[in-house]
């Protein structure tokens, strides 16, 4: 088998956009999807979520346009191969660019298996708990509005994206441990890497003593000092954002110096399904979780819950919510169900179905290996 065509389309959907931080503006989210064909007419595709301020991300595009002309001709079966040829070891390129390819080749790999790609993987489990991911809501009040719809819809487990300001987050934490008792729903909080060290600390401690499940970036990822400090100092989970460290020896570095109670990454950050099944093997060798990122369009949240399934490192799924806007343009979608799980889907390779007519209507961006 041989890769003879590929595709690459941005999509760039008229959709709702959100925020999670009080100084980032809302933010467009693209979708780059990646085509692989081959002579034998097995098709493989992927894609990988961006989130840019002003506009739709092309930059992800534009590095693909360098990269897929060295697999034309290749054995699209020979994965850490092909992976291992698209690095470069002198001017670091974008790890979305490497996992969107890679995540194909994995989703052509389960169609020529007729197997999904979490069994490819080891197939630990076929379902997973699954939290409520939000955005940035305007006041408190409508955070536990929000809060009163995901539980009729299954969820038990919400993690706050909030305004990233100590005292108005610390607000929210106590409003929603008011009303909503430790055994009826599992809170988390993600600050996106913006408090300081004493910040931090005081807001770790009062979330502990609130019941918690964990407290998410507190910190940069790679000020390792600082989270082994706090997570030394409190016994709240403190996990970091997972968008930071995106090679192999840094992470290994930091599971060494314990510098998060659980670590978080995903393919986006790592360059696909190939090296994040390495940064697990790291994990499980520290004794420690991963609680992967999932957030985005359903194509890369697929891949990542493939992962959760295959290799059952992560407590959660992260489901992005409200739902509608990271589903555009799919025939199958991931939605948690009423007992708040999340299934695994039952086709070969990613195993979602892509209406290609309404992706090219949100086209923004494309071209393929033959114009290159």
């Amino acid at each position: 088998m041989k890769i003879d065509r590929i595709e690459v389309k941005v999509i760039g959907p008229q959709v709702q956009r959100f925020t999670w931080s009080h100084d980032l503006p809302e933010q467009y989210t693209t979708n780059t999807i990646v085509r692989i064909f081959t002579d034998e007419g097995i098709e493989g595709f992927a894609g990988v979520s961006n989130y840019t301020s002003y506009s739709y991300d092309k930059y992800t595009a534009e590095t693909l346009k360098h990269m897929i002309p060295a697999l034309i001709g290749k054995n699209p079966l020979q994965r850490e191969t092909l992976w291992k040829s698209l690095f470069s070891r002198v001017f670091p390129l974008s790890p979305g660019a490497l996992a969107v390819v890679d995540t194909a080749l994995w989703d052509l790999l389960g169609k020529v298996s007729n197997l999904p790609i979490y069994q490819l993987l080891g197939g630990a489990r076929d379902y997973i708990p699954s939290y409520a991911s939000t955005p940035l809501f305007k006041d408190v009040p409508a955070y536990l509005d929000f809060v009163d719809e995901m539980l009729d819809q299954g969820f038990k487990a919400i993690k706050f994206h909030c305004w990233c300001i100590p005292e108005k987050d610390l607000e929210l934490a106590f409003a929603a441990r008011k009303k909503y008792s430790a055994s009826k729903v599992a809170f988390m909080l993600d600050v996106e890497n913006n408090y300081d060290w004493q910040s931090a600390l005081k807001v770790a401690r009062e979330l502990e003593d609130l019941e918690f499940t964990w407290f998410e970036a507190p910190l940069m990822d790679y000020d390792f000092e600082g989270y082994q400090k706090l997570t030394s100092s409190v016994d709240i989970p403190v996990l970091p954002s997972g968008n930071w460290i995106q090679d192999l020896p840094s992470f290994k570095r930091a599971l060494d110096l314990s510098a998060w109670t659980a670590a978080r990454t995903d393919i986006t950050v790592c360059g696909g399904l190939t090296p994040t099944r390495k940064a697990l093997a790291l994990v499980d060798a520290a004794g420690m979780k991963c609680e992967i990122m999932s957030w985005g369009n359903t194509l890369v949240s697929a891949a990542n819950l493939h992962l959760m399934l295959g290799l059952n490192h992560s407590t959660y799924f992260e489901q992005a919510v409200p739902y509608e806007p990271y589903e555009y343009g799919m025939k199958d979608v991931i939605r948690t169900q009423s007992d708040g799980m999340v299934r695994a889907p039952k086709g070969p390779g990613l195993g979602f179905e892509v209406d290609w007519n309404l992706m090219n209507e949100a086209s923004i961006f494309a071209f393929d290996s033959n114009s290159l």
